[in-house]
């Protein structure tokens, strides 16, 4: 993928009638990969752990951004126990595919599900389940650092907030929504992979497991980062991510280029810190 920045374009206003047909169209396709033959889906959950860790992260449950509403975010936290208590234990087996939505299924009222923030066409704000992005962003970033091959994955397409406090690189995340914007991950390895959450208090909590004492480590690096005014008067920021593999004494083996990423920027650049 090239420096595309160029093609990107101010957000789009569309009508409810078109947002309305469009959703039903890739809603009805999405159910319609799911019944495919194609794929063997993920689907068996283990209480027991398998005996290595591959790669943990954590991410905090609550931040405190200017101008958004804190209920919000303790709604999320609602949800993002009852989507992990859907993921939490997972197998992945070999030539199996991991998709996220057709383990967590629609979030409604009727589950539990409360009102949480949301991001849509570079707007914040709240619908049912809302917040759940938080949770795809951690796999996500968790499975760039396994074998596993990620097979779907949306980027954001606006970058809403600073930098301030981040630990990931811009662009590391993976955006969802029910049930098209899904995130779907295969295991191509020889072995078992197991997917591990934890809400806890104040983080969302993660791990890959293992069967296999893992003989390689991996980094991700960002490259060619950039800000560009575009010609409609709003910012585009841009990035590449690289993987380096290492060996357990950290001898490069390998860099592989991942993907770039390029977003409208809901901020100023120029603001200070």
């Amino acid at each position: 993928m090239g420096h595309a920045t160029s093609d990107l374009r101010p957000p789009i206003h569309r009508s409810w009638l078109r947002l309305r047909l469009g959703k039903a169209y890739y809603t009805g396709k999405r159910y319609l990969l799911w019944c495919s033959p194609r794929f063997r889906w993920a689907k068996e959950r283990r209480k027991a752990p398998l005996p290595h860790i591959c790669f943990q992260h954590a991410t905090p449950l609550l931040r405190h951004l200017r101008g958004e509403d804190m209920e919000l975010q303790r709604n999320k936290v609602v949800n993002l126990r009852l989507a992990v208590a859907r993921l939490d234990g997972v197998v992945l087996h070999p030539g199996e595919t991991l998709s996220y939505w057709k383990l967590i299924g629609k979030p409604t009222r009727r589950k539990g599900y409360l009102d949480g923030m949301v991001l849509f066409l570079g707007q914040i704000g709240s619908d049912v389940g809302g917040g759940l992005c938080q949770l795809s962003n951690l796999i996500f970033w968790m499975t760039l650092h396994t074998p596993l091959t990620v097979v779907e994955r949306y980027r954001h397409s606006h970058d809403v907030f600073p930098d301030a406090g981040r630990t990931q690189p811009f662009g590391s995340g993976a955006t969802c929504a029910y049930p098209h914007r899904d995130l779907m991950i295969r295991n191509d390895t020889g072995q078992d992979f197991q997917l591990c959450l934890h809400v806890g208090e104040t983080h969302l909590e993660g791990m890959w497991r293992c069967l296999e004492v893992p003989q390689v480590r991996y980094e991700i690096v960002e490259r060619g980062a950039r800000i560009d005014q575009a010609s409609w008067g709003g910012y585009l920021r841009h990035n590449e991510l690289f993987r380096r593999v290492t060996d357990l004494e950290g001898e490069l083996l390998e860099e592989q280029f991942l993907f770039a990423n390029d977003a409208i920027m809901m901020y100023s650049p120029l603001l200070p810190e």
